[in-house]
């Protein structure tokens, strides 16, 4: 498994820091953590000599293996762990012929790996956890500053009612917040140990095998499950729908970016935009980009994940394998996407300006609910939603703003005088709860003032 280092497209769509530990060297050092950590816990109990931990921990050095010679061997055994462990049975045994003997002892493959993954990920999630929270606190930062800012709210891409960039802002902190509880509650749900032998009785070590397991997890820093869960993947892919939830949300603050810094609407910009090989004035947003590319691939990696679950009895086939690289390349794209909206949320420009400007472009007939709730109460909702809606149509027709619309029809005119009909146009006027919003999500995460 690359680490990204060398993939050309792994700085764009990942992010190194996340990478490392899905590096081929960080899989064989965790499987050998694993190893080092179970002859010691074993020795503690007497199951194996004091003297073989040494050797053991010594042998247990990822640089003295040959990947390329391991990964050739796993091809025609199955798995990584099982040249691994014959390797580092040699190593141990060119310092201790006697401590060789007790390497791996009462383990099975599929519990070095699984444990191993799990220390992969404990090490590698958290950095992506600190990229959704930094996207959090640049998107709380611009709900303060345009919590009053007023721009036009759009459903089915047509424009609604008037809201404020603030309110938007606020939406994808909220949901940003969500998404750090939930990977960070499925991480520490998915970060416990898998020792369970053979087939999952521990038969191999007497009645001793629940007190190393006991060890082994506290050994690592990881909670002891009750039985061992060689075939039961729900924690896992526990982590993996959550991932997939986070990418989506990611995505969707992307596509309201990429849509807002359209040419045509011009609302914002992204500071750290791309260029273009032919065109001098294009100025892409290429981190949304990113983060879209990543909700795209999220779907079929979950997907992935979850038909896998169905596994054989006690230890699957197939279905386990197809885990291996699913949950890293997951982690890793999530990552990527994560990254990439803490950086475009960090330097984006904001055009109030020019979402004043937009907001004039349907001449006030984004008010033409403020217009009609008003009238409501006066002669009824039916009857005022028939008198805007024809109003509209003339406005349209004619090439004229609502108000002239309205202020041709004497019935509306008879209960709204002019003064009152400019109000209720006027698109701060008809922001209802938007502040109250913006201020819970922000006093919630200790940003209101």
């Amino acid at each position: 498994m690359s680490s990204g280092g060398s993939d050309l497209d792994g700085r764009l769509f990942g992010d190194p820091e996340v990478a490392v530990h899905f590096s081929d060297q960080a899989r064989l050092q965790a499987m050998l953590d694993v190893e080092a950590a179970l002859a010691e816990s074993e020795a503690e109990l007497g199951l194996v000599p004091r003297e073989c931990v040494t050797a053991i921990r010594t042998a247990a050095r990822a640089t003295l293996y040959d990947r390329a010679e391991l990964g050739a061997e796993a091809a025609q055994q199955g798995n990584v762990a099982i040249p691994l462990i014959r390797h580092l049975t040699k190593h141990v045994a060119a310092a201790d012929p006697q401590s060789a003997r007790y390497v791996h002892w009462g383990a099975t493959s599929q519990d070095v790996i699984d444990t191993a993954l799990v220390l992969q990920l404990r090490a590698a999630v958290p950095q992506l956890l600190a990229h959704i929270a930094r996207a959090a606190g640049h998107g709380a930062r611009l709900a303060r500053a345009h919590a009053a800012t007023v721009m036009a709210g759009r459903t089915w891409l047509q424009q609604a009612t008037p809201t404020t960039f603030g309110l938007k802002a606020a939406g994808w902190v909220d949901a940003l917040d969500r998404q750090h509880a939930a990977v960070t509650a499925a991480l520490n749900t998915a970060a416990v140990l898998q020792f369970g032998g053979a087939s999952g009785t521990l038969a191999a070590l007497g009645d001793r095998g629940p007190a190393v397991a006991e060890r082994l997890a506290a050994a690592l820093g990881l909670a002891n499950p009750d039985l061992p869960w060689h075939a039961h993947r729900d924690r896992l892919v526990h982590l993996g729908c959550a991932l997939g939830v986070a990418c989506g949300v990611l995505g969707k603050i992307a596509r309201d970016i990429a849509l807002l810094a359209q040419t045509e609407v011009g609302e914002v910009r992204d500071g750290r935009g791309g260029g273009s090989s032919t065109m001098p004035h294009k100025q892409n947003p290429v981190g949304a980009s990113v983060a879209l590319a990543a909700s795209l691939r999220a779907p079929g990696l979950v997907a992935s994940l979850l038909a896998a679950m169905p596994q054989e009895h006690e230890r699957g086939l197939g279905g386990w394998q197809a885990e291996w690289s699913t949950l890293p390349e997951l982690v890793m794209v999530t990552a990527g996407a994560a990254r990439a909206i803490a950086d475009t949320l960090e330097t984006l420009t904001v055009d109030a300006a020019r979402m004043r400007e937009n907001l004039q472009r349907t001449r006030g007939l984004i008010l033409a609910e403020a217009v009609t709730m008003a009238l409501a109460g006066r002669i009824g909702k039916a009857d005022a939603h028939a008198r805007v809606e024809e109003a509209s149509r003339r406005a349209v027709r004619d090439q004229i703003s609502l108000g002239d619309a309205l202020a041709e029809d004497p019935e509306v005119m008879r209960y709204m005088g002019r003064d009152e009909l400019e109000r209720r146009l006027a698109p701060e006027e008809y922001l209802g709860a938007a502040r109250t919003f913006v201020e819970r999500v922000l006093s919630r995460r200790g940003d209101g003032r």
